[in-house]
């Protein structure tokens, strides 16, 4: 056993006999790779059981005061997941009954084995570490969570790419900042996929989503009966990802009072269940996220600055699409398939026109809000036809632009001018189609002469394409 009453993640095992030199014989046997406790009398073991947390219990059938199978009973009934593995001097086939009767997980006889009782205790705890698993991936794909490919040929990305390689490869915090809807999970995923933990838990905990009531039995996990609702003992998300990696998102949103328990697990790598005295040690690596100028909440005295220090180890900073140069198309058609796919649908692409606003737009919700547009075509598109400009909603082509920068009033007048150009060529675009792009129905419509019309396509580029009826 570790001192000062923390234990590591090993397994914790209780070892239940009123024979002295079993509760001996067992310890040298399990106590190099396994945290064990030795009590002398059923009583004992129930008193344990509430106290603490146990992987397994190997219980002894012929005890005074209390017997085995009476022991059985209460322990299963305080914790009806607890594996028990029932000892006998003797190999007695209503014993073994009695015991899988009431719950037992195996049925072993004295003297003991070695090897057979490292093999039946690895057993339990594959079965138990397998149900976590289970468990937390239904939790998972239950939110949604997931990962996807890093699409990006930009320069700056590149940049980010490069520092990836280079931080994935050790133990090191990360702290990724960025706006809203820059991919942020997917670069956590990133460092976990090219890190030497990829084959471990990969575990989001979106900080914003949690209310801060709930926060520390979410992350920490909580035991049986330690608050109202707790019916049974839960494990937390952080030991769930030991050996893993850990992506703390929005982690501007933690709560004063929870920072300093945050704080004490970045340093230490150490919780305790909520309801628990016990600490468990874990192996984690952590990669926070968020939106917020973290600087900014520590002058304001919203963020612990021991604790910002503590997470921005390695800095990530993600650039906003508008200025990934040469990203939108290469998005754009990637969430083309991706929804093409999933709704069995084959709109066949973009005209260049509707590419050209894509380009031009701003994003100022990033690859979040590119991917919700490109859903909304797919689901409104027409089959084996492209999505042309006219198909693209018209806040695209009017959109608030950035003044940022732009001192000597240039940039307003050149958007102004593309703002103009933009609204008379989607204009005179409709009006086309809606009269069959005959022009002097055309004209007649917009009120101008067939001549000022026709300079006016010209100008504007405005071809009648084939599959413009």
């Amino acid at each position: 056993m570790t001192e000062n009453n923390i234990v590591s993640i090993h397994a914790r095992i209780l070892v239940v006999d009123d024979d002295e030199a079993i509760r001996d014989a067992l310890r040298v046997i399990l106590e190099d790779d396994y945290d064990v406790v030795c009590v002398d009398s059923g009583f004992k073991a129930v008193e344990e059981i509430k106290n603490q947390v146990f992987d397994l219990v190997f219980l002894d059938i012929v005890m005074p005061e209390m017997n085995g199978i009476e022991t059985l009973k209460r322990l299963k009934a305080y914790d009806k997941n607890l594996d028990i593995i029932m000892v006998s001097a003797v190999d007695r086939a209503q014993e073994a009954t009695d015991s899988f009767s009431h719950g037992a997980y195996d049925y072993i006889t004295k003297p003991f084995d070695h090897e057979i009782i490292l093999n039946r205790l690895e057993k339990v705890l594959l079965k138990r570490n397998l149900a976590k698993e289970v468990s937390f991936h239904k939790s998972q794909a239950g939110s949604g969570s997931g990962q996807s490919k890093i699409i990006s040929k930009s320069k700056k990305m590149a940049a980010v790419f490069n520092l990836i390689a280079k931080v994935a490869k050790t133990s090191s915090n990360v702290l990724i900042t960025g706006e809203s809807g820059t991919g942020k999970e997917l670069i956590a995923w990133a460092v976990h996929n090219q890190s030497l933990r990829k084959d471990k838990p990969f575990v989001a905990i979106n900080c914003a989503a949690i209310p801060a009531e709930l926060m520390e039995a979410e992350l920490f996990g909580h035991e049986k009966g330690a608050f109202t609702g707790a019916h049974k003992q839960t494990i937390g998300k952080f030991e769930f990802a030991h050996q893993g990696t850990i992506f703390l998102d929005e982690i501007s949103c933690l709560k004063l009072e929870f920072q300093a328990k945050l704080l004490r697990f970045v340093q230490e790598r150490e919780f305790a269940r909520v309801g628990s005295h016990r600490t468990i040690k874990v192996d984690v690596r952590i990669v926070a996220a968020t939106n917020t100028s973290l600087d900014e909440m520590v002058r304001q005295g919203t963020l612990r600055d021991d604790l910002y220090f503590r997470l921005n180890v390695v800095p990530v900073l993600l650039p906003p699409l508008c200025s990934r140069k040469g990203d939108v198309p290469l998005l754009a058609k990637f969430f083309l398939d991706r929804f093409n796919r999933q709704m069995n649908k084959s709109i066949k692409g973009f005209t260049r026109d509707a590419l050209a606003v894509l380009e031009a737009y701003s994003w100022p919700g990033n690859i979040r809000e590119l991917e919700n547009l490109i859903e909304r075509m797919v689901v409104l598109g027409s089959e084996n036809q492209f999505i042309d400009e006219k198909d693209l909603p018209f806040d695209l082509l009017f959109h608030r632009e950035s003044m940022k920068g732009s001192q000597d009033g240039t940039w307003e007048n050149k958007g102004l001018i593309q703002a103009r150009q933009s609204f008379e060529r989607l204009y005179i675009l409709r009006a086309l189609q809606n009269c069959r792009w005959n022009q002097t129905w055309t004209s007649n419509l917009l009120g101008i002469h067939r001549n000022t019309l026709m300079q006016k396509m010209k100008a504007l580029d405005l071809i009648r394409e084939q599959n413009d009826s």
